[in-house]
């Protein structure tokens, strides 16, 4: 357990993240956050972009599953059965609980398994404390709202750190 919100590796979008980038790493599952990482919140269906990404993940051998926070289960669950892959909902992100029910679920160790997402506060943090890459990605359509745009700048210090990590 590594409390920490320092991400192990920064991307610009969840499509910079391969398969091969993930089997080089031993990597069998791919948690991801869904507002902000995969889609806008204010996107209710997911695009081609995403649905090909999907592809080519389940074509590499990596299951991606979304773990979310959301309060409100329609929306992942709407999202989640178009793209046809599991989701753990309520995770209570950082709590590391919702890690363990998907690396339960899926049959794979901490090892095996990445976390994807767009916040230090739940994300990163999460996957640390679980044992688990942390691979940050930035907001998709950008942080919205005066709290989200408050809390993108406040994870800047954290991102300096891992761009160093990887210069």
């Amino acid at each position: 357990m590594r409390v920490s919100l320092v991400p192990d590796r920064l991307f610009e979008t969840y499509e910079e993240i391969t398969p091969e980038y993930l089997r080089q790493r031993g990597i069998r599952l791919l948690l991801s956050d869904l507002d902000y990482t995969l889609a806008p919140k204010y996107v209710p269906h997911p695009d081609d972009r995403v649905r090909e990404w999907l592809r080519r993940m389940e074509e590499g051998g990596v299951q991606v599953m979304i773990l979310s926070n959301n309060r409100s289960s329609h929306r992942v669950e709407t999202f989640c059965r178009e793209l046809g892959i599991p989701y753990v909902g309520h995770a209570q992100k950082p709590r590391t609980t919702g890690f363990h029910r998907a690396m339960e679920q899926a049959g794979v160790t901490a090892a095996e398994t990445a976390m994807m997402g767009d916040k230090l506060l739940t994300d990163m943090l999460g996957a640390n404390l679980a044992g688990v890459l942390a691979l940050m990605v930035e907001p998709a359509g950008g942080p919205k709202g005066a709290w989200n745009r408050v809390l993108h700048a406040l994870q800047a210090p954290f991102k300096a750190v891992c761009r160093r990590r990887h210069t």
